[in-house]
């Protein structure tokens, strides 16, 4: 029976012992001297905790200045594209380009690109 009552004391007293050696070296670390060691420790947990925080942050400031959402100027395809970057419009194929916050046809050197407008026709009598 004693070796029953032995092993439960020894299985309910593992849970304890990891945090009793824990803060006992905690306790010397601290008593030697080594403070600096542990606040060192304690900064590089803090340091790991927020990284992943502010570098979420920091790529969606990235993303509201730099993903532009418009329609093509050729067949009004709704898309997002990145600033600054040539690119082609994926229903039509279009090559576009980014001007003043807008989508605009990206046309070659020396080609004038020319609006229609319709215009009505008007009878004049003599």
């Amino acid at each position: 029976m004693n070796q029953e009552r032995f092993k439960t004391l020894q299985i309910r007293l593992s849970g304890l012992t990891n945090w009793l050696i824990t803060l006992a070296v905690i306790g010397i670390l601290i008593s030697i001297g080594l403070g600096w060691l542990v606040k060192g420790v304690l900064i590089l947990i803090a340091v790991i905790a927020i990284t992943p925080i502010l570098v979420i942050l920091g790529v969606q400031w990235w993303l509201k200045r730099n993903l532009i959402q418009d329609q093509c100027p050729v067949c009004s395809h709704e898309f997002p594209a990145f600033n600054n970057i040539q690119f082609q419009c994926p229903n039509c194929g279009e090559p576009l380009k980014i001007e003043q916050g807008r989508f605009s046809r990206l046309t070659p050197p020396g080609t004038i690109d020319v609006q229609a407008v319709d215009v009505s026709v008007q009878r004049l009598e003599d």
